[in-house]
């Protein structure tokens, strides 16, 4: 197969972003300071590698804080954010936790209840049942935020002509589906309130600009990622959607398509941004071995932005 040279076109940025960094640091600093065991109520990220990789130095994951064995030891809630139910809770069974919700999750859950404070009935773009969905639409009340996913639901939309609108989205989403989606909205409903800032996170419009920026040159394009991880999978349709023939997700338990990479004169790779970059690593290293390859990285932005972890564990 090292008959003909293959060049990767590696997408940057790609990968971590501060607040999945955050939400690691949090996790090690946290076992640091109290000792294992640490619980994590949902996977801290949507990865397989940094999961059991914190597992191995001594958190528990858990979906619910019922599951919580021994509740004098600390929880921690992931980067996705969680309804307010979850630090309620967590106070009853007099628990001790930190809140690693990513910063712009956390202005997303300001912004919502500002809003609604300010007598604002709001949609939330986003994915049902993604645990950041789940987080935003639980800072409010029942019947004051509706799930709007996609342009059919803006058409099936009825709202009292007497309540104001606004919307917020979900951070991770495609920069594309989301902006068809607010023009629906808008046409719909001219008054609607818009966010003072675009909600989608710094984070997931780069990698996704990114991958735009060289998929339209790839005949195959892999994102390294987990299944549940909402941007990765979205940087798969961002690749198809900008004309690369073939996108497709590479997680723990995929085949890498060797017989059809062989055919192919240029492939690009990038990585969801719960993805650590050995993972990348690790990709690359398996196409060296089956094939000649040269590699060219191409940069659109640097990213330089850092979120500090709470106070109480430095």
């Amino acid at each position: 197969m090292k008959n003909r040279e293959i060049k990767v076109l590696l997408s940057a940025p790609r990968g971590f972003c501060a607040g999945v960094e955050r939400a690691i640091e949090i996790v090690q600093k946290s076992i640091k300071k109290y000792g294992p065991p640490v619980y994590v109520r949902h996977e801290i990220v949507h990865n397989k590698h940094v999961v059991d990789s914190l597992k191995a130095i001594g958190a528990i994951f858990v979906e619910e804080l019922e599951e919580v064995k021994d509740k004098t030891r600390p929880v921690i809630f992931s980067a996705h954010g969680v309804p307010k139910s979850v630090p309620l809770e967590a106070n009853g069974y007099n628990m001790e936790y930190i809140d690693a919700t990513c910063p712009l999750v956390s202005k997303v859950h300001r912004e919502a209840e500002n809003l609604h404070k300010a007598g604002y009935h709001i949609v939330l773009i986003g994915h049902k049942n993604h645990p950041e969905v789940i987080g935003t639409m639980g800072q409010l009340s029942e019947n004051t935020i509706d799930l709007i996913q996609d342009e059919h639901d803006v058409e099936l939309y009825e709202l009292d002509d007497n309540k104001k609108i606004a919307y917020v989205t979900q951070t991770t989403l495609s920069v594309d589906d989301t902006k068809n989606i607010i023009k629906a909205l808008k046409k719909k409903f001219p008054q609607i309130k818009e966010p003072f800032k675009e909600d989608i996170c710094y984070a997931t419009t780069n990698r996704q600009s990114a991958v735009k920026n060289i998929a339209k040159q790839c005949d195959m394009f892999f994102v390294l990622g987990s299944r549940n991880s909402s941007n990765s999978v979205r940087l798969v349709e961002v690749a198809e959607q900008t004309g690369c023939p073939h996108a497709q997700l590479i997680h723990s338990e995929s085949e890498i398509p060797f017989e059809k990479i062989q055919n192919c004169k240029t492939i690009g790779v990038s990585s969801g941004a719960s993805a650590p970059e050995v993972l990348v690593e690790n990709f690359i290293n398996k196409l060296k071995d089956n094939f000649k390859i040269k590699i060219e990285e191409v940069e659109i932005i640097k990213e330089n932005i850092v979120f500090k972890v709470p106070t109480k564990l430095n």
